[in-house]
């Protein structure tokens, strides 16, 4: 068997996700408004920042994004089972917000759970819980090493479909969608 790197930490994983956020940004288009590092307004304001986002502090950037789209949708927790669908649901939650990228893992799940027979449907709720896990533990005993990977795609599937669909219905999003297919699919594997 060929030798494995070790799974990204939560710091490396952050690390990524600055580099390609990069820093401050206000584009026209965007919803989100000013941002810096990824972040929005809205969000540092929520979070205690009171200062100009021109100026947002990347150690306050990384620590929104482990407290709010690590540790609170429990990625941790998924990330002791499989450490790359937990990048990939940090990613898309950090881009899309965790809910979204949970729902997608749960959907995820209950698509290959073979009509229930190989563990219960999962609601998707957006929250990750004893069911999800336990449909997660059982899916990846089930389908080993390779079911990892093919949940990952299914999972950059699903997030390649809203991002045409956020285009579709709002032409201004055009502006963000091929630096979302070229930055956001398959970037954590």
């Amino acid at each position: 068997m060929p030798d494995h790197d070790p799974p990204p930490s939560i710091d490396q994983l952050i690390d990524g996700l600055i580099a390609r956020e990069g820093g401050y940004t206000n584009h026209p288009a965007d919803r989100g408004g000013p941002t810096r590092y990824g972040i929005t307004e809205a969000v540092a304001r929520a979070h205690g920042y009171s200062g100009p986002m021109s100026l947002l502090p990347r150690d306050e950037a990384a620590a929104i994004y482990r407290r709010l789209y690590w540790l609170r949708p429990r990625y941790d927790q998924v990330a002791r089972r499989a450490p790359r669908v937990a990048a990939e649901l940090f990613d898309t939650g950090a881009n899309m917000g965790p809910g979204v990228a949970t729902t997608f893992l749960q959907r995820a799940l209950t698509a290959l759970n073979r009509n229930a027979k190989d563990f219960a449907d999962i609601t998707p709720d957006g929250r990750i819980g004893p069911r999800t896990l336990g449909a997660l533990d059982s899916f990846l005993d089930l389908r080993g090493a390779g079911g990892e990977t093919v949940l990952l795609r299914a999972l950059e599937a699903l997030q390649g479909e809203r991002y045409l669909r956020l285009a579709e219905k709002r032409p201004a999003n055009e502006a963000f969608l091929y630096g979302w297919l070229a930055n956001r699919i398959g970037n954590v594997e």
